[in-house]
Formats: structure tokens, sequence, C-alpha cells
């Protein structure tokens, strides 16, 4: 009973994370090309640099969130409903002082804003509105949005999803609608702010429909933490994990704007809008199992937990490989029809971006399995992870410009990610050798290798010019794309015993 539940509530995840992606997935590339045309590349690129500064303060939150969810799953099994609220009380209680922290820090940071855009030609005051604004929306989930972390924990994100992209999709309508008809910077900076508090009103009262029984508050936290002073000590291990994550994913747009310019930013920021976009339906579909994961480990029936850890890497070879093959071949074409030619980047720039994003795409199981098992203690690969990222990228990028930025991404990657991950995870969580990662992820690189030789063949020999049109982008995708999925998807189907597990779960899934 307890499996079906836990099916259900991740089927039901990836449901209606999917729907939502689909309705903000054009609303993105069609927003932004509003934005773009309306409010120019420098705008686009300031709102953009802003977020990723203001997303060095929530590396404040030191991962307590994951911590805490970790430390939810089992109670959330067995139906401990006051460990439940004590663990949410002493969740709200670390994020009310974390959000103390971060209002102090953006506002020190506010102060050398002269010195960051000293050669911005916009006016100091937009960039203060638009920084405390973007500041101001961030602490909303430490002050009021707390309580979310059970849905999470509980398989629930479906809810989260729901409230909180419903509010995006209408704030960024009535965001190109100012940027339409008026081109107003401040109001359409004010509606960030305005729909940040809307979110926050809805979200906490679906909370409260879905469970009466939580009395969660920051009094009850303050009294309960001396009693789960674990949390901070698994906190202290996730915390340097962040950091290299925040470097190694957010920290792009900053970097570019360092060693580039302003305007490069969006130049870049099409590219990676198109990459997140993908990685997002990616994950939509996978990550709704990493709850459920953490259910399943919890369990403690180790053959069920490796069998379901192959059915998943087998996924995210899958749909990742796919997703790397189709964006290496329509991604520049795409950006020729959306935004226009000049906004195409050096071939060079997505040859890197696309080994990035494939080894990013295909962590996703190590990941999700390492999470499951509370593997944090390694705090020592991610600060030899970021000193590796922030070292190489210091000495290609003055060179190289975004493609050091690149470089140094990937080098760190395939030592840490590559490498030690799977490592850790089968000595210390699998109790495998390692032998029997690399030998079953050998057959899914050279099969990803030869199906990506042979769909880029069928590319060359199509007599269609993908950038002449979106008719001909389209039928080109189509009949490129669809050959190389059904290759991938038989050959994956016969070498890989989870390929073949995952398939008849989903087949008898569908019977029923």
């Amino acid at each position: 009973m307890q499996q079906e539940s836990r099916v259900k509530k991740s089927l039901l995840n990836a449901r209606v994370n999917l729907i939502f992606y689909f309705i903000t997935l054009a609303l993105s590339f069609f927003s932004r090309k509003i934005f773009l045309d309306c409010l120019g590349a420098d705008f686009v690129g300031l709102s953009g640099t802003l977020g990723n500064i203001l997303g060095f303060l929530s590396l404040a939150e030191m991962g307590v969130g994951t911590a805490v969810a970790y430390h939810l799953y089992k109670p959330l099994q067995v139906g401990n409903k006051e460990q439940i609220e004590e663990l949410v009380s002493v969740f709200g209680y670390l994020y009310r002082k974390i959000g103390t922290f971060v209002a102090l820090g953006g506002i020190a940071i506010s102060a050398f804003i002269p010195l960051i855009f000293k050669n911005t030609s916009f006016d100091y005051g937009l960039i203060y509105f638009a920084f405390y604004a973007i500041l101001s929306s961030s602490l909303f989930s430490y002050f009021i949005n707390y309580r979310q972390i059970i849905l999470s924990a509980d398989q629930r994100g479906y809810v989260v999803t729901a409230y909180l992209q419903g509010a995006a999709f209408v704030k960024i309508i009535l965001q190109m609608l100012v940027a339409y008809y008026w081109g107003n910077y401040y109001l359409w900076i004010a509606l960030e702010i305005i729909f940040g508090i809307i979110s926050c009103i809805f979200l906490n009262w679906k909370i409260r429909r879905t469970y009466p029984w939580l009395n969660a508050n920051v009094k009850k936290g303050k009294e309960a933490f001396p009693h789960h002073k674990k949390i901070i000590t698994f906190t202290k291990q996730i915390f340097v994990h962040k950091i290299k994550d925040f470097l190694l994913t957010q920290s792009d747009q900053i970097l570019v704007f360092a060693f580039v310019s302003l305007k490069m930013v969006a130049y870049y920021g099409n590219y990676t809008l198109i990459t997140s976009k993908l990685s997002q339906l990616f994950s939509t579909i996978l990550n709704s199992f990493w709850a459920s994961v953490g259910n399943l480990v919890a369990e403690g029936n180790k053959e069920k937990t490796i069998s379901v850890f192959w059915e998943i890497q087998s996924l995210y070879y899958i749909i990742g490989g796919f997703i790397i093959f189709s964006v290496y071949h329509f991604i520049e074409p795409f950006i020729s029809l959306w935004v226009g030619a000049e906004y195409i980047l050096d071939h060079s720039i997505l040859v890197l971006l696309m080994i990035n994003s494939f080894i990013m795409l295909t962590r996703g199981a190590v990941d999700m399995f390492n999470n499951g098992h509370g593997h944090y203690a390694d705090t020592w690969t991610a600060w030899a992870e970021g000193i590796t990222n922030i070292g190489v990228t210091l000495a290609c990028a003055p060179i190289w410009g975004i493609a050091g930025i690149l470089v140094g991404k990937i080098v760190s990657l395939f030592f840490f990610v590559v490498l030690w991950k799977p490592y850790y995870l089968f000595h210390s969580g699998f109790q495998l050798p390692i032998w029997s990662y690399w030998k079953e992820m050998l057959k899914y690189l050279v099969i990803f290798g030869a199906c990506f030789y042979i769909g880029h063949l069928v590319y060359l020999r199509i007599p269609i010019d993908a950038s002449a049109n979106l008719t001909n982008w389209i039928l080109k995708g189509a009949l490129t794309a669809a050959p190389f999925a059904l290759i991938q998807c038989v050959a994956m189907y016969g070498c890989s015993q989870g390929m073949r597990n995952i398939t008849h779960r989903i087949i008898l899934k569908f019977k029923r």
C-alpha cells in the first residue's frame, strides 16, 4: 500500500509539473522577446545580474531545508504528527534567523551598487528599486512560506508548483503588457513584489487546508530547537555543497558580466533560457521522485533500492541524451528565428555548453540517491570542486570569455560529479564495488555516442534549412530527433536491465 501511494504521488507531481511547464514554456520565450524589444538587452541583463547577485545571499539558507526535509521522511512515513509539527516549527525558527541575515546582507550589498554598476547607463534609483524589489520577494520564503517544507517532504510538491507557478504566470502576463504598452521599468519591477505577496497568501491558505492539524510556529520551534541540534550538524555539511552548487549553476551571469559585458549577459541568457527550460522539463518529469526515493531508502530494502536506482538512471540517460542531441542541432536556428541571427554566439560556446549540460542532466539519479542516504559528509569534495571551478575560470575566462567560464565548470564537474559522486554512493550507500556502476555506465555512454553520430548524419542529409522559417524548423526537428529517440530507446532497452524494468513498470501502470 505504501508503494502504491508513493508511485501515485510521484506521478501526480510529474503530471502537475508538466502542465505548468508547458503553460510557462511558450510564455517564457514570447515574454523574453517582448522584454528584449521593448525594454532592451541592457535592462534584461541588469535584472538577471541583480537576481544572481542576490542569489549569493540564498546561501545563508545553508541547506536547512534539505536537512529538515530529510528528517521529515521517516515521521511522514509512520504518521507521527507531533514530530512533524515540531520539525516544521524548528524549520520556521531557523528560517526566521536566516531571513534576518539575508535582509541585513542585502542592505550591506546595496552600498556597493555604485561600484558594481559604475559603467551602466541606468539611473541608480532604478537599480536600487529593482534590487530591493527582488530582495523583498526572496524574504517572503523565509518569513512566511516556511511551512511549504512539509509539502515537499510529503511528496506533494505539485501543490507548491500550482500556486507559485500560477502566480508567476499571471505576473509575466502583466509584465508583458507593461513592457509593450508603457515600457515602464518601475511598474514592471513592482509586479515582482505584488505577486510575491499574493502567492504567499494563497499557498499558506492551501497548507492550512491540507494539514489542519499542523500548528507550527516560530515560538514552538525556538523551544524545540535544542532537541534537534543534529539538524545543524547535517546542515553544515549541506552548506558547503550549496556554495559549490551556486558557483556551478547560478553564477554564470555574474561571471559573464564581470569578464565580458552586461549586454552579453542577455545574449548568453538566451542560450541558458532554452537549456534551463528543457532541463526544467527534464526535472519536472524525474525530480518528482526525490521525496519518494527518500521514503524508499527509509524502508531499508537495499535490493529494491538498487533496482529502482538503475530504472531512474536509465531514464536520466534516455531523456538527457535526447535533450542534448536536439539542443545541439536546433538551438542556433531557433535563436535566429526567435530574436535574430545577431544573437547567435560562437559555435564553440554551444559545444562546451552541451558538454556541461550533459553532465548536469545525467547526474540526477546519483544525486537523488545520495540525498536519500543523507550523503553530505564529503564536504572536502565541495570545497575542492568549488576551488577547481574558480581557479580554472579565472585562468581561462580573461582569455576565452564565456568559453573559459564553461571550461571551468566542465573540469570541476568531471572530477567531482562524474568520478567521485558515484563512488561515494556505491561505496557508502549501496556497499557495492564502483566497477558495478561503471560497467553499466560505459554501455550508456557508448549507446549515446553511437546514436548521436547516426542522428547527426541523418541531420546533415536532410535538405531542409531549419533557420529559414518555423515550419522548416519543426519539420527538420521531427525528421531528425524522432529517429534518434527511437534508436536510442531500442538500444537502451536491449542493453540495460534498468530500462527494461522501468518500461515494464510504465506499461503495467497504463494497463490498470
